[in-house]
């Protein structure tokens, strides 16, 4: 189950038939070109995580940023001013205060969120989840599956944890493969064969091996909070308008206000509206990515695809959804876990928001790998 040793020379035909020699300190991945190898694809996802950590930092500060205009902009609307102040209409030196105000705040809270989740996110995920670890006398055979892929892969054995529930799925967490954790539902653990356990436990290990977890841990948490803050400043900003916003109409008359402050305040609700939806949409395009990288990976360590899919056929066919989970951790999940998809069945719907890819897509894929 091992890779092929190091420094070898494999041979690939190209288009017109004829062959090219690939040198290579490592062997090429299968489904993925042939001059990328998994120290390649680490280094990517590692290179993908910064930048994309520091992404969900600025929408964070620029979101917070934007709602602090926003705040200020009401304050200002429901305050009782004077007839000479509000014939002025907003001003733009406070509605710049609140922006700087809010997205220091906002940074703070990112910088934060990132530390946090780094050294407890995985255990977090954990607790939300209802995961419990497990040792090799409480299951030898899933132990023993474990132990040798991770061999094959290279990487220490992860922590195995079971989550008592009779819904079909599995996922993998931790900030780096030191820190790894599998965990398979036991409805999952008592459907599938051998060969189909293998092949799960393989893509999670896959997962652990690409740095996934590191970046779906960070990512969950600050989506999650971006989320959080957009709901917070959604219902701040519909209460102030509801019991403050009739004051403006008064004596003196509102009308006429700052053209300048009056786009600010418009770029601020259009961007408050925006980057949580940015925020979603990277985070589950990364998710549907990985999932694809998993399962080459899953094939690469088992070099049985039949096992996978046999796996990723019943996963499709369950229709008990997960009783712990939520928007935050469904992306970490093989398929995806929330009750809608599991009892609809439409595990094959593919939109901008959808969480994983299509699972005939992913099975079509695997079988050109055979």
């Amino acid at each position: 189950m091992a890779p092929p040793p190091p420094d070898q020379t494999s041979t690939t035909s190209d288009a017109s038939g004829g062959s090219e020699a690939i040198h290579s300190d490592e062997p090429p991945l299968k489904g993925l070109p042939s001059n990328v190898t998994y120290s390649d694809l680490i280094a990517r996802n590692k290179r993908n995580s910064v930048f994309l950590i520091l992404l969900m930092n600025v929408l964070i500060t620029s979101f917070c940023g934007a709602l602090g205009v926003i705040l200020v902009a009401l304050g200002e609307s429901s305050a009782g001013q004077d007839p000479q102040a509000q014939s002025q209409g907003l001003q733009v030196a406070p509605l710049l205060g609140g922006f700087v105000v809010g997205a220091v705040i906002g940074l703070v809270i990112a910088i934060l969120a990132t530390i946090w989740s780094w050294f407890s996110g995985s255990n977090a995920i954990l607790r939300m989840t209802g995961s419990r670890e497990i040792a090799k006398p409480d299951d030898p055979q899933l132990f023993n599956v474990v132990e040798e892929l991770s061999i094959a892969a290279g990487i220490p054995m992860p922590k195995v944890y079971l989550i008592d529930d009779p819904a079909m799925n599995a996922f993998a967490t931790g900030r780096d493969p030191e820190h790894g954790v599998v965990a398979i539902t036991t409805g999952l653990r008592k459907m599938l064969t051998r060969d189909e356990l293998a092949a799960v436990i393989a893509h999670e290990i896959s997962h652990i091996r690409h740095f996934d977890i590191r970046l779906g841990m960070l990512m969950a948490t600050l989506a999650g909070i971006i989320i959080f803050a957009a709901d917070a400043g959604t219902r701040v900003a519909f209460y102030s308008a509801m019991f403050g916003g009739g004051s403006r109409g008064g004596r003196g008359g509102g009308g006429g206000g700052n053209p300048l402050a009056i786009i600010i305040v418009v770029v601020a609700v259009i961007f408050a509206i925006l980057a949580p939806l940015c925020a979603m949409v990277v985070r589950f395009a990364m998710s549907r990515q990985r999932e694809y990288l998993a399962d080459a990976g899953a094939v690469e360590l088992t070099r049985y695809p039949d096992g996978l899919i046999g796996a990723l056929r019943k996963l499709g066919g369950c229709r008990q959804p997960l009783r712990h989970v939520g928007q935050s951790t469904a992306p970490l999940f093989m398929v995806n876990p929330l009750k809608r998809k599991v009892r609809t069945g439409r595990h094959d719907a593919s939109t901008v928001f959808s969480t994983h890819p299509p699972l005939t897509d992913r099975i079509r894929r695997i079988q050109a790998l055979k």
